[in-house]
C-alpha cells in the first residue's frame, strides 16, 4: 500500500468517526450533564495521547516542552480553549437542540476561519470569498428554522447561540495554534491534561454526580473517536497524502453521513430545511476555498 492510499484509508476512518460522533453526544448527554460528559471523554482522551506518545517514543518532546516555560503556558493556555470551553459550549447545545441542528451549525467554524485570520493574522478576504461567505449564512439561517420557514422556534434559541459560540471558539483556536511549531501529540495530550486537571478540580470542589454504564461507554466513544483517534489518524493522513485538497474534499462526507445515523439511531426527523442549509453551509465553503484558503495544521 503507497503512501497516498495509507492517506485515504487514515482519512476514512476519521470520516466514520466525526460521522457517528452526533448520535454519541446525544446518548451520552441522556445519560450524563455535559460537565461530566467532557470529564469522561477527555480524560480518554488524555490517555490516547499519552499512549501516543509512548508508542511513537516523544516523550523527550514532552519533557523540552515542559523545560521551556513560556511553550508550556502557551499551551496550557490553549487547553483553556480547546478542549475546555470548545466542548463545554458544544455540548451543552447538543443538550438543548436536535442533534441534527447542533451538528451542521458546528460546522460554520470554516465560515468564521477566513474572517479570523482577517482580523488576527491580517490576511485579506478576497472579492468572490463574501459570495461563499453569504451563501453560508443563508444556510445557518436555513438550519435555525428548523423544519418551519415561517417561524423561527426561540425555545432553542440559546441552543443556537452556543452551537455558533463554539464554532467561533473553535475558528479562533484554530486561528491561534495557526503557527504552532509544537509536536501535535505533545500539544493536544497538554491540551487535553489541562481541561482533564481543571474538571476534576471542579468536580472534587462541587460534587460528583452517578455514572451510569452506558453514559460511561458513551463517554469513553467520544472521547476515543472524536477527541482522540480521529485527530490523531487526521495527523497522519495529512502527512502521508499528496493531495490535501482531496482529503478535505472527503470531510465533507461527514455531515451527510451524520444526518444518516441521526435518523436510524436517534430516530430524528430530519428536517428538509436541515439538509437545505447544510448544503448551502458546505456549498459556500467549497465556493471559497475553490482557488485559496488557509491550510490548517494538524
Amino acid at each position: 500500500m503507497n503512501n497516498q492510499s495509507k492517506a485515504l484509508t487514515y482519512a476514512s476512518v476519521v470520516i466514520l468517526c466525526w460521522s457517528s460522533v452526533a448520535t454519541a453526544f446525544k446518548i451520552a448527554l441522556s445519560e450524563l450533564s455535559y460537565t461530566s460528559l467532557l470529564l469522561t471523554a477527555s480524560c480518554t482522551a488524555t490517555v490516547v495521547y499519552l499512549t501516543a506518545l509512548l508508542s511513537e517514543k516523544k516523550l523527550d518532546l514532552l519533557k523540552a516542552c515542559f523545560l521551556n516555560k513560556k511553550l508550556l503556558l502557551r499551551t496550557v493556555s490553549l487547553g483553556l480553549v480547546n478542549p475546555l470551553l470548545y466542548y463545554l459550549l458544544l455540548f451543552k447545545a447538543y443538550s438543548l437542540l436536535p442533534a441534527q441542528i447542533a451538528q451542521p451549525l458546528n460546522c460554520s467554524w470554516q465560515i468564521l476561519l477566513p474572517i479570523f485570520a482577517c482580523l488576527f493574522l491580517k490576511r485579506k478576504i478576497l472579492a468572490y470569498q463574501y459570495i461563499g461567505l453569504s451563501i453560508s449564512f443563508i444556510g445557518i439561517i436555513f438550519i435555525s428554522l428548523q423544519g418551519d420557514i415561517g417561524s423561527w422556534k426561540t425555545g432553542s434559541l440559546s441552543g443556537i447561540i452556543l452551537a455558533l459560540c463554539s464554532a467561533f471558539v473553535w475558528a479562533f483556536y484554530w486561528v491561534l495554534k495557526i503557527d504552532s511549531k509544537l509536536d501535535a501529540s505533545v500539544e493536544l495530550f497538554l491540551n487535553f491534561l489541562t481541561a482533564s486537571i481543571l474538571l476534576s478540580v471542579y468536580f472534587f470542589f462541587n460534587g460528583t454526580e452517578a455514572i451510569s454504564i452506558k453514559g460511561l461507554y458513551a463517554g469513553i466513544y467520544v472521547g476515543l473517536f472524536e477527541m482522540g483517534i480521529a485527530f490523531l489518524f487526521w495527523s497522519k493522513a495529512l502527512k502521508l497524502t499528496d493531495n490535501v485538497a482531496l482529503l478535505s474534499q472527503l470531510t465533507y462526507l461527514s455531515p451527510f453521513f451524520s444526518l444518516i445515523l441521526i435518523h436510524f439511531i436517534l430516530k430524528e426527523e430530519i428536517y428538509w430545511t436541515t439538509v437545505t442549509g447544510l448544503l448551502l453551509i458546505i456549498g459556500g465553503i467549497i465556493f471559497n476555498n475553490r482557488k485559496t484558503g488557509i491550510k490548517l495544521k494538524s
